[in-house]
């Protein structure tokens, strides 16, 4: 396992370095390119895209990424797990509301990039690495199947996947949306701790 999360820990530094690319060609005003923006870092054009295989959908996330807290900031004054793990949920589907129409064309970008030839992650998963910090601060007697089954289980109740859900399919306001969130973690967490 400690090989997976070394392996893990480096795709994440090397993403984020080519999303700092980006960012830095777009604060330049020079055109974004998967490959520009990893040469900006010293990566090869080669490992960029198996990143990035799509320019629209590298801008559109070095631009939401900007947004995102620190996870100190987003579980402040939360002092257990469950606060905390409530907090992200929480922060990531307000972080979606208050960006709604960039969310939306950055999901309509990464499903523009998928295909089913190749299944490369192409979203950051910043929620899922929040989850997992959470619980390795706390002693939870879960063991790693259950972990990652929970932060599977949270990374689907939150952001602009559960917006979709809930406000375009089943019609709940914004306050109601969260209230649900709110209902599905607590849920969750009476089951697994």
């Amino acid at each position: 396992m400690p090989k997976t999360k070394g392996r893990s820990a480096q795709r994440a530094r090397t993403r984020q370095a080519i999303l700092d690319g980006a960012r830095k060609l777009l604060s330049d005003g020079k055109p974004v390119t998967v490959a520009a923006a990893a040469a900006e870092t010293g990566i090869s054009k080669a490992t960029s895209y198996r990143y990035f295989s799509d320019a629209d959908l590298l801008v559109a996330e070095a631009v939401l990424d900007i947004a995102v807290k620190p996870y100190d900031a987003v579980v402040s004054g939360a002092t257990d797990l469950r606060g905390k793990l409530k907090a992200i949920c929480l922060y990531f589907l307000d972080l979606a509301l208050k960006n709604e129409p960039e969310f939306r064309q950055f999901l309509a970008a990464s499903m523009r990039a998928w295909s089913a030839e190749s299944r490369v992650a192409a979203r950051g998963g910043r929620r899922v690495a929040m989850f997992h910090r959470a619980l390795s601060e706390h002693d939870t007697g879960l063991s790693d199947d259950q972990k990652e089954t929970l932060v599977c289980a949270l990374s689907a109740s939150t952001g602009m996947e559960a917006l979709i859900a809930l406000i375009d399919v089943a019609g709940a306001s914004p306050a109601q949306a969260r209230d649900v969130v709110g209902f599905m973690v607590d849920a969750m967490l009476d089951r697994t701790l």
